[in-house]
């Protein structure tokens, strides 16, 4: 079973470079300002022209207006969309019709009650995004980054109307147990391939990709 790999949360040139020399299918561009990884559209714009055919561009937004969303589209010429925050179906559903690009909804996950309420998303969405859920008592949490992970085995043996990524508190230690663990065929990794929040680490990335690369089931 091959493994596929998603870097999130890009916002240097260095970090764009790697991620695309390493391997990897999908690149991050956040937008959403609370965010250390936080890039502008022009910015964005600028990093999405690094991108090759083939890697897939792919915006994080937060409850957004449709402008923030067009506004990114138009900039970094993005290929897909994910939502973070508290979207309903309807709104996924509207997104991907206006914007004319699939949609990743991520689904924040601490038990199995939180992957269950996962499934109004399956028609709506084209991808889903397991992430761990941040408790009500870490300070300064974001929808996501966080460098938290869920217990994985929640994951073990589901099926899903559509493809999935996981996510949360991965790193080049723990991928391939993640993954073997979880059935899951991409991954999703942002804050375990840096050195401080906001700072991603060429190294790391490196690292990370190579394990991709080497993992077989």
């Amino acid at each position: 079973m091959k493994l596929g790999a998603k870097i999130c949360g890009i916002n240097s040139a260095a970090a764009m470079d790697g991620a695309v020399a390493g391997g990897a299918a999908f690149v991050g561009l956040v937008f959403y300002p609370p965010s250390p990884r936080a890039v502008t559209p022009d910015e964005a714009a600028a990093l999405g022209a690094r991108v090759p055919a083939g890697v897939k561009k792919v915006g994080l937004f937060v409850d957004p207006d449709d402008e923030r969303v067009g506004a990114a589209v138009a900039a970094a010429g993005l290929d897909m969309l994910q939502l973070h925050g508290k979207e309903t179906p309807a709104r996924v559903a509207a997104l991907r019709q206006m914007f004319d690009r699939p949609v990743m909804k991520a689904i924040p996950v601490r038990d199995a009650a939180d992957l269950a309420r996962a499934t109004v998303y399956e028609g709506a969405a084209d991808w889903l995004l397991f992430d761990a859920k941040a408790p009500k008592t870490l300070a300064g949490a974001l929808p996501g980054g966080n460098a938290l992970s869920f217990d994985w085995s929640l994951l073990a043996g589901t099926n899903w109307g559509c493809p999935w990524m996981l996510a949360g508190g991965l790193d080049a230690g723990n991928v391939a147990a993640a993954a073997r663990i979880t059935g899951a065929r991409w991954v999703d990794v942002s804050s375990g391939v840096e050195d401080a929040p906001g700072h991603k680490s060429v190294t790391k990335i490196a690292a990370f990709l190579a394990v991709i690369k080497q993992f077989e089931s």
